[in-house]
């Protein structure tokens, strides 16, 4: 596959971003202007504009979506090179470029490049947008139903537009879950990887703690269902005998209201 251009960039401050966006919309004119030069020469309207305006419309795209979902990482943007025996009529309108799918300016795109002038056409332009960002990865290779520690996982950056799955940003995230499949060195985790591992299993003898305001109560209690953390689980307070809701907070720790 051909490729016409590549940019990376990272995500500017979003003080910076506007400033960014006025002078990128400069340059894009001045692209625009140039590349439009030739093809009047012509009367038609050269591969290299449509090139040109797919590059420019998918950098403003691609920064503004990472500075309005507050998103941080680099990314990498790919035209794909285009016929150039393509001859269509020069537009006497400024020619218009959408985002044709997918929604969100990451993986594969397509861009819909307009003439809405005297003789209208549209041209669909196939581009990569690749955003990296850092990801939780296995260091090393890790069984199926093993638990993870944090020796186990690192930051890693990756396309995360090939993660089709779902991907952690913190190793908090992974610490402590318990591995549904088997994983190799470097392999990202994703969340079809994990499952909440079980801190307290049904028949643990557990603490219960009732807090409310500066009062706290401890008490004991027999755990009647399998728990991860955060979890609510079935608890019988050996005290009254009473089946409660708690909350799991720790190996042998749950957590009442009172």
């Amino acid at each position: 596959m051909d490729i016409k251009t590549t940019v990376s960039r990272r995500l500017l401050p979003l003080p910076y971003f506007k400033q960014y966006r006025r002078l990128l919309c400069a340059l894009l004119t001045m692209l625009a202007l140039a590349a439009g030069q030739q093809a009047r020469a012509d009367n038609v309207t050269l591969p290299d504009l449509l090139i040109g305006v797919t590059q420019g419309f998918l950098e403003f795209t691609v920064e503004d979506y990472l500075a309005t979902t507050q998103t941080p990482g680099r990314y990498e943007i790919q035209v794909n090179q285009l016929d150039p025996r393509l001859r269509l009529p020069m537009c006497d309108k400024e020619l218009t470029a959408t985002l044709e799918s997918p929604a969100q300016p990451i993986g594969r795109v397509t861009v819909r490049v307009r003439c809405d002038g005297a003789s209208p056409w549209t041209v669909f332009v196939p581009a990569q947008v690749r955003l990296f960002r850092e990801v939780v990865a296995v260091t090393r290779p890790l069984k199926r139903l093993g638990i993870i520690g944090f020796e186990d996982v690192a930051l890693r950056e990756r396309d995360i537009g090939q993660i089709s799955q779902g991907y952690l940003t913190s190793v908090d995230q992974a610490i402590g879950q318990k591995l549904t499949r088997p994983m190799v060195t470097d392999q990202v985790i994703t969340l079809a990887h994990l499952e909440q591992a079980e801190v307290i299993r049904k028949g643990d003898q557990v603490v219960i703690s009732a807090s409310s305001g500066g009062l706290n109560v401890k008490m004991p209690g027999e755990a009647l269902s399998n728990g991860g953390m955060s979890e609510q689980i079935r608890v019988k307070n050996l005290n009254s005998k009473r089946v409660i809701k708690a909350r799991v907070t720790a190996p042998g720790q749950v957590e009442v209201a009172l």
